[in-house]
């Protein structure tokens, strides 16, 4: 990806925390560009902007009180592919990086980062399109080797796949039996597996692993 050649590079600066947006802005002005910012602080005024804005760097907080950014990436890349995003945000990034590349942002950053990493960031993002940490590089490489780093459901069959997801809309064991054809103890049988593969012991587990890690 080229760098951005153009006179005023526009920033959106997504967060609900005011004070965390204020403080990029001051890291913006210490990097010594022309720029333009636009503030969201929800997911759908995020959204919207980049619909209605030429933004061409996004720097979105992983989470936000109504939900995981995660669901609105592909969204974002189908309204405007050419944005560059950088995912900036107090999660765990070794638990967390891989599975919002896997989904297309250019990079991601941890808030507990010194500034000038932070400034590292930006200009890395401005200037070749994406920001990988040496952390993030290790975690693709191991990768490589184990897909279940991206996201715990790559480990699981197509069948526990499509079980996993029933009980993460809320369905029981008849309702999943009847809706497949299949027998109840076959669900059960098949839920014991996807408990043990995904390292969990209740639905509440896997609920929030499906809210966090599942991209259908």
């Amino acid at each position: 990806m080229k760098k951005l050649d153009h006179k005023i590079i526009r920033f959106l600066l997504a967060d609900d925390h005011s004070l965390i947006r204020q403080g990029l802005v001051f890291i913006l002005e210490d990097l010594g560009m022309e720029y333009e910012v636009f503030h969201a602080s929800n997911l759908q005024q995020t959204v919207e902007l980049i619909s209605g804005q030429p933004i061409d760097i996004a720097i979105i907080d992983a989470h936000f009180p109504e939900g995981n950014s995660l669901a609105v990436i592909p969204e974002i890349k189908q309204l405007r592919p050419e944005i560059r995003i950088l995912i900036f945000t107090g999660i765990d990034e070794d638990v967390h990086a891989l599975k919002f590349i896997n989904a297309g942002v250019n990079g991601f950053l941890s808030k507990l980062n010194e500034e000038e990493e932070i400034k590292k960031a930006i200009t890395k993002i401005i200037t070749h399109g994406e920001y990988i940490s040496s952390k993030t590089q290790t975690l693709l490489m191991n990768s490589l080797h184990n897909r279940s780093l991206i996201s715990p459901f790559l480990s699981l069959t197509e069948r526990e796949l499509q079980i996993a997801e029933m009980y993460a809309e809320g369905l029981g064991n008849l309702e999943i039996a009847n809706r497949l054809d299949i027998k109840q103890n076959t669900v059960s049988t098949v839920k014991k597996r996807i408990f043990d593969k995904l390292q969990i012991d209740n639905l509440v587990e896997l609920i929030e692993l499906y809210k966090h890690h599942y991209q259908p």
